[in-house]
């Protein structure tokens, strides 16, 4: 047996408590690092019946070889005589199996080469495993970091035990990301690499105002209020549509909260992104009227209800128009992706002139008629004649 002294068993205890690998992971790894470098030593491939025993309490370890006891010894790396195994345990008998130390003398530095590389590979494994089994639990969820800093525009931010990424992609426009910043971000994905896990994060994905609704709002959280959709332009405004399973509750109030205090404490969090929020109608004309809001609808005349192409016509006062889509056509963008309809929005005297139009081209049509109706009826009568 080799001493190992009391040091490695304080070292795995503190391993355990500051990266979460636990005590028999490393015990584990030496015991098969032993194994390995005493089939280096002795040149053998044969390792099925050999193992390494730790004795925690004389902190010694050992290699031991198992054999089976029999009457004729055909394989000496297998097998051993009834004479011999009676020598090491007086009541062995035939047919037992029999475990027998052999360490090699001076050992000790062979081993604790190779133990070392392979207790340290064995550490960035498990340390690995954990970290990947964590973030995967938490991908879809908002984690809290704090930004390390930039490389080549991904910004790199420190979320517990391991380091996110958030490239450029996933980036509020316009944003100034300060090392040494508290941020929240969103755990998009996590991708097993050769090291540590990477861990893909963002702050503009729309899920993010659904998190913080979820944890702001307690009756989206108990089911009473569901989010049915949500559309975002990260930075700038938010139009999150909400519906009420229960007829005493006020869906919109209740995200709202008393005096605006839990839209407020959102807004602050978003570092005050606009958020409309909507109130969801399984009627279409509803749901896109309530969606264009803060615009004043006049009229919404559904062109094409398939569901793949759902367009619709929307008409609003002159005044409203600008307002109805948007600066650079915001407003309609988020209202089209909130609700999955194609929204054409006219004012009242486009529509008149449309109008207009459409009853010059019916005349025409109808002044041109007869003669093409009396050129038809001649060229019938010569035919028949």
């Amino acid at each position: 047996m080799i001493k190992i002294g009391p040091a490695l068993f304080e070292a795995t205890e503190q391993l355990e408590k500051e990266k979460g690998i636990t005590k028999e992971v490393v015990l584990d790894s030496l015991c098969d690092a032993m194994v390995t470098a005493y089939k280096k030593h002795v040149r053998t491939k044969e390792s099925s019946n050999l193992e390494a025993e730790i004795d925690e309490e004389t902190c010694e370890i050992g290699i031991f070889r198992t054999k089976q006891i029999v009457e004729v010894v055909e394989d000496p790396n297998l097998q051993i005589s009834l004479e011999e195994a009676q020598e090491l345990l007086e009541d062995a008998e035939i047919g037992d199996e029999i475990k027998i130390e052999v360490t090699p003398d001076n050992f000790g530095r062979i081993a604790a080469q190779s133990a070392k590389q392979v207790i340290t590979q064995r550490i960035r494994e498990a340390e690995r495993k954990i970290i990947l089994d964590e973030y995967l639990d938490k991908k879809g969820t908002l984690v809290t970091g704090i930004i390390q800093r930039v490389e080549s525009r991904n910004v790199i931010i420190n979320i517990g035990k391991t380091e996110a990424i958030m490239p450029a992609r996933e980036q509020i426009r316009g944003e100034y990301y300060k090392p040494n910043n508290r941020i929240r971000v969103y755990v998009v994905d996590v991708r097993e690499t050769q090291r540590l896990p990477q861990v893909i994060v963002s702050q503009k994905h729309p899920k993010i105002v659904q998190e913080l609704f979820e944890l702001e709002v307690p009756e989206i959280e108990d089911g009473l209020v569901e989010i049915k959709s949500i559309s975002r332009d990260a930075g700038f405004r938010t139009k999150i549509a909400v519906w009420s399973n229960d007829p005493e509750v006020d869906a919109v109030g209740a995200c709202i909260g008393p005096r605006g205090s839990r839209i407020q404490t959102i807004v602050n969090e978003l570092k005050n992104e606009k958020i409309d929020i909507v109130r969801y109608s399984p009627d279409p004309v509803e749901y896109i009227v309530n969606a264009l809001s803060p615009a004043q609808i006049v009229s919404v005349d559904i062109l094409n209800d398939d569901e793949e192409s759902k367009e619709a016509l929307v008409v609003v006062p002159d005044d409203q128009l600008s307002l109805a889509i948007g600066r650079d056509g915001q407003n309609v963008k988020l209202a089209h992706r909130l609700t999955g309809w194609k929204i054409d929005i006219k004012s009242l005297s486009q529509m008149e002139d449309y109008d207009n139009y459409e009853e010059t081209q019916e005349t025409n049509a109808s002044q041109e008629q007869p003669e093409d109706a009396e050129v038809q009826t001649e060229e019938t009568i010569e035919n028949e004649e």
